[in-house]
C-alpha cells in the first residue's frame, strides 16, 4: 500500500494499492501491445492528443492546487504548476516536427539514404513529489509525441498527481494502454526493468534511488535518463545588481520551502559586498510568514514530510555546532516537524555538510570571496552538477566564468528556472542524460539509418 502522509497535519490523505508483480507484468504487456497502433498515428495527432490531454490538466486546475498543498505542503497563493507544465508541454510539441524530422543523406537516381528517430517502445516515467506536474510532462509529453507509450509511476508523497494526469489525457482520446498511471513498489519496479519491460527509463529523484535504477537496468542495456539532486551554488560578482541578486537567490533558497531540485543551496559573494547581501537576505527571510498551505497569506508551507525537515535540521545544527552563525530566529509555527523555519547561516565552509549534502530545504549558506577564481572553485568542489547561477553585468564575464564550472546549466542574472529550449541535464553525481530542447527528443528515440538501393 502506498499511503500519503499529508504535512498538513500528519494525517493518511491518500493511499493507494500496489500492483502485484502479476498485474504489473500484465500492465506492461498491454502498454506494449498498444505501442505500435500508437506510434502509427500521424505525428500531428498524436501532438493534438497530447496538447488536449495539457489542456484538460488546467482545467482541472482549481481542484489540483488545494490537493498539491495536502500532498506535499505548496501553498494555495502560488496557484499550482500549470504555468510551467503548459510552457514545457507546448514548446515540445513545437519542436516536434522538426526534432524529429529524417535526416537526409542521399535521395539519388542510385539510392536513398536517410536517418529517422523511431521510439523506443514503452517508456517509464518515474516522478518525484516536489514539483509534481512538471517534472513529470517533461518526459511524459515528449515521449508520447514521439510514438512511444508511457508508464508513469508517481512518488508516494503525490499519487493523486499521475490519476490526474492519465484522467485527463484519457479523456483528451490518448488510449487507456498508451498513458498508464501505475502504483508500483521498488522492488516490483526493479525487476520490471531488470527483466527489459522498458526501452527507456526516466527518473527522477535521489541518487540513491538512481543507483537502484542502474543496477536494475545493468547487463539489459535499457537506456535511463537520471536526474538525481544537486548542491546548486549562486556567485555574486562586484559588479552585481545587489538588490535584484538578493531577491532572486533568495527566493531560489527559499521557495516550495527550498525543495527545488535546482534550489540555490550556497551562495558566493564578492566580498565587498558581503555584509550588505547578508542583511538584505535576513531582512527578506524574516518576513516570511509559515503556515498551513490552505491559508492564503501564507507564504512558506511545511516540508513534504518530517523526515525531510528533520535532515535540514541535522545539517543546520551540526553546522551550527561547527562555528555556523544562524541568522534567522526559530518562527513562532515551527513544531519541530515538518514546519521549519527558513535559515541563513554564515561563517561556514566546505566541511559542513550543509555546504556538501543536498539539503532539498529551506537553509543556504552564504560564504564570501575574492575573486572569480575563489568562486569557481567554490562552485566546483561538489559531488553535484546541477545548474549555476552567476551575477554579473558583463555577458563575456559570465560566460567565462561559465566554461570553468562543471555543471550541466548555467544562468546569468537568473536562477531556479527551466528552460525548455534548453536540454535539462547534469554531470557528476546530478546523474546523466538530457531532457526537453532537441536533445530531449534525441534521448526518447533511437537512429535508425535506412541503406536503399534502387538500382
Amino acid at each position: 500500500m502506498i499511503r500519503c502522509i499529508s504535512p498538513i497535519d500528519g494525517t493518511v490523505y491518500a493511499e493507494r494499492p500496489t500492483l502485484s508483480a502479476e498485474d504489473a507484468k500484465t500492465a506492461v504487456a498491454r502498454t506494449k501491445a498498444a505501442q505500435a497502433g500508437w506510434a502509427a498515428l500521424p505525428l500531428q495527432d498524436r501532438i493534438a492528443l497530447v496538447q488536449a490531454g495539457v489542456a484538460n490538466v488546467g482545467a482541472m486546475n482549481d481542484e489540483i492546487v488545494p490537493e498539491l498543498a495536502h500532498q506535499m505542503g505548496r501553498p494555495i497563493r502560488y496557484g499550482g504548476e500549470f504555468g510551467g507544465f503548459n510552457e514545457r508541454a507546448s514548446y515540445m510539441a513545437k519542436i516536434a516536427k522538426d526534432a524529429l524530422a529524417d535526416i537526409a543523406i542521399e535521395d539519388s537516381d542510385a539510392f536513398r539514404r536517410v536517418i529517422k528517430r523511431v521510439p523506443h517502445g514503452v517508456v517509464l516515467v518515474v516522478a518525484p513529489w516536489n514539483y509534481p506536474y512538471m517534472t513529470a510532462i517533461n518526459t511524459v509529453a515528449p515521449a508520447l509525441i514521439a510514438g512511444n507509450t508511457v508508464m508513469l509511476k508517481h512518488a508516494s508523497q503525490t499519487p493523486l498527481v499521475g490519476e490526474r494526469m492519465a484522467q485527463a489525457f484519457h479523456a483528451a482520446g490518448v488510449p487507456e494502454d498508451v498513458f498508464q498511471n501505475v502504483f508500483l513498489d521498488h522492488q516490483t519496479t526493479s525487476d520490471l526493468i531488470a527483466a527489459k519491460s522498458f526501452g527507456f527509463v526516466n527518473f527522477t529523484g535521489s541518487v540513491g534511488g538512481g543507483q537502484a535504477i542502474e543496477r536494475a537496468a545493468a547487463g539489459t542495456f535499457t537506456g535511463v535518463g537520471l536526474e538525481l539532486g544537486g548542491k546548486d551554488p549562486g556567485y555574486v560578482c562586484d559588479d552585481a545588481d545587489l538588490d535584484a541578486a538578493v531577491d532572486t537567490l533568495i527566493d531560489g533558497a527559499m521557495f516550495n520551502a527550498g525543495q527545488c531540485c535546482c534550489g540555490i543551496e550556497r551562495i558566493y559573494v564578492a566580498e565587498q559586498h558581503f555584509d550588505a547581501f547578508v542583511d538584505k537576505a535576513v531582512a527578506i527571510v524574516s518576513e516570511y510568514k509559515l503556515g498551513n498551505p490552505l491559508d492564503p497569506q501564507t507564504t512558506l508551507g511545511p516540508m513534504a514530510h518530517k523526515r525531510f525537515a528533520d535532515e535540514v535540521r541535522a545539517q543546520t545544527a551540526e553546522a551550527i555546532a561547527d562555528g555556523a552563525k544562524a541568522h534567522i530566529t526559530t518562527f513562532a509555527q515551527d513544531d519541530g516537524g515538518a514546519y521549519l523555519t527558513p535559515q541563513i547561516l554564515t561563517n561556514v565552509t566546505h566541511d559542513m555538510r550543509v555546504m556538501r549534502d543536498e539539503s532539498f530545504g529551506p537553509v543556504v549558506g552564504i560564504m564570501p570571496v575574492k575573486d572569480d577564481a575563489e568562486a569557481v572553485g567554490l562552485m566546483n568542489d561538489s559531488h553535484f552538477g546541477l545548474t549555476a547561477s552567476v551575477w554579473t553585468g558583463d555577458v563575456a564575464r559570465a560566460e567565462a566564468i561559465a566554461d570553468q564550472i562543471e555543471t550541466g546549466t548555467v544562468f546569468m542574472n537568473r536562477a531556479d528556472y527551466l528552460d525548455p529550449g534548453l536540454c535539462w541535464t547534469g554531470c557528476k553525481d546530478t546523474g546523466r542524460g538530457g531532457g526537453l530542447s532537441l536533445i530531449g527528443y534525441h534521448n526518447l528515440t533511437r537512429p535508425k539509418s535506412y541503406h536503399l538501393k534502387k538500382a
